[in-house]
């Protein structure tokens, strides 16, 4: 008897450790891989405030560098098809920092072009591999987290890339006006923060939990991921990709993401454009316009952190509810920013709020790729939803651009955000997850 109870004290003491230590390695991970996306926006979202200086020096027109944008997102959403299935295969944390690494050599090379065509293939290059980030390091916190926490977990992951975005805002500011440089070293400068979160997690966050002899959170499955994730071969590409693909959910959140995700761009791109013109260092206005723009970030790093989580709490997970409501408001207020003056006060709220609801709605989509098709098919699922959704963004860059040259009015960007988000909020009901 006193062998048996030793045993079964060993055994109770031994567990107790191993649930301390899955403890630990799962909030390692969250934390690690959230602060490696922190900075990894640093290496593609500066590109908007760099838009003046190229025009002053290059002559390039707004459409040009539309085009420009385009490559960039177009080249982003290949990369998402391919490198979220990479991370499936590889692991979550050589591709983030692989992708860093790549991304900032190719940062260098857009900051040393000199026309349209050096700018087009340097930018388009570095779209590739900052998709290099996203989608593996979703599949590693899938491998960590199970269906019960990941609308808190994709709040929080989602939530950092918002604050990226309040980075990418931020840093820019520094360099061009505390600094005094020119748009060159927007790209020179940056990126070296995106190394280094990049290097941080790699030391310390581990690929999942099987690596350390423990056991993954597979008991915590959704009722779509618990009905076809054990029966679905995911040890090829090809099985992975056509598990993925034959699921119709994939389409309908890849249009409303779609709709969404250029709703986003238009304003990362065009709102320093259109607060940024080329007399904003004289313009008279109570709030200098600079700080202005960093709301817009401010509010889509907050709204991310919400929407999510918000999914969870009042929609019992049910995100296209959560997806719906936020793009409804974000569609009404974008169509009030056009009226609001530049160095307002109700500017900064407006613009706060245009990027708190649009960008909200990102965190409950991510966290429909582990719900729909599983942890083993998570990265393959959000690469491909990504490629869908940046696709989507691409296309509107160009076209803005133009509707900008042709009618002189940087102020349409805000009805045409507008219509994205109801376009957005219209195509959700189709998903009902």
């Amino acid at each position: 008897m006193l062998d048996t109870g030793q045993a079964f004290a060993r055994a109770l003491a031994t567990e107790t450790a191993a649930a301390q230590m899955y403890r630990r390695y799962k909030w390692t991970a969250l934390l690690g891989v959230s602060f490696c996306y922190l900075f990894y926006y640093l290496g593609r979202q500066t590109f908007g405030f760099a838009i003046p200086g190229i025009q002053k020096e290059l002559g390039l027109s707004k459409e040009m560098l539309g085009w420009v944008s385009a490559s960039m997102l177009w080249a982003y959403a290949l990369g998402q098809s391919i490198n979220g299935n990479l991370g499936d295969k590889w692991g979550g944390r050589v591709m983030m920092l692989a992708g860093a690494v790549l991304s900032f050599a190719a940062n260098w090379a857009t900051s040393l072009s000199g026309g349209f065509v050096a700018l087009l293939l340097a930018w388009g290059l570095n779209g590739y591999f900052q998709a290099m980030g996203f989608a593996p390091g979703s599949r590693l916190l899938s491998n960590w987290w199970g269906h019960r926490h990941r609308g808190f977990v994709y709040s929080f992951y989602v939530g950092m890339s918002g604050f990226s975005s309040v980075l990418a805002y931020f840093v820019p500011i520094i360099i061009l006006g505390t600094l005094g440089l020119d748009w060159r070293w927007i790209f020179r400068l940056s990126v070296f923060l995106m190394l280094f979160g990049a290097v941080v997690m790699f030391l310390v966050v581990r690929e999942r939990p099987e690596d350390l002899g423990l056991k993954g959170p597979a008991d915590e499955k959704s009722p779509d991921e618990a009905d076809g994730d054990s029966e679905v071969d995911t040890k090829t590409s090809g099985a992975r990709y056509r598990a993925v693909l034959s699921n119709w959910r994939l389409y309908a959140t890849g249009l409303s993401i779609g709709f969404q995700n250029a709703a986003r761009y238009a304003l990362l791109v065009w709102v320093p454009v259109h607060f940024l013109g080329p007399n904003w260092k004289s313009a008279a206005t109570v709030i200098d316009p600079v700080w202005i723009t960093v709301a817009l970030p401010v509010g889509m790093a907050l709204g991310a952190s919400t929407n999510s989580w918000i999914s969870d709490v009042l929609f019992r997970s049910r995100r296209y509810l959560a997806i719906i409501s936020y793009m409804v408001l974000a569609a009404i207020i974008a169509l009030a920013m056009e009226l609001v003056p530049h160095g307002s006060l109700v500017g900064i709220a407006g613009l706060f709020l245009c990027g708190f609801f649009v960008f909200g709605p990102a965190s409950s989509f991510w966290a429909l790729c582990p719900d729909i098709f599983g942890r083993r098919l998570a990265g393959t699922a959000t690469g491909v939803l990504n490629f869908i959704s940046y696709a989507c963004a691409g296309i509107g860059e160009p076209l803005i651009g133009r509707f900008m040259d042709h009618t002189g009015n940087t102020a349409i960007i805000f009805p045409t955000v507008a219509c994205l988000c109801a376009a957005s909020a219209v195509s959700a009901l189709l998903i009902r997850r």
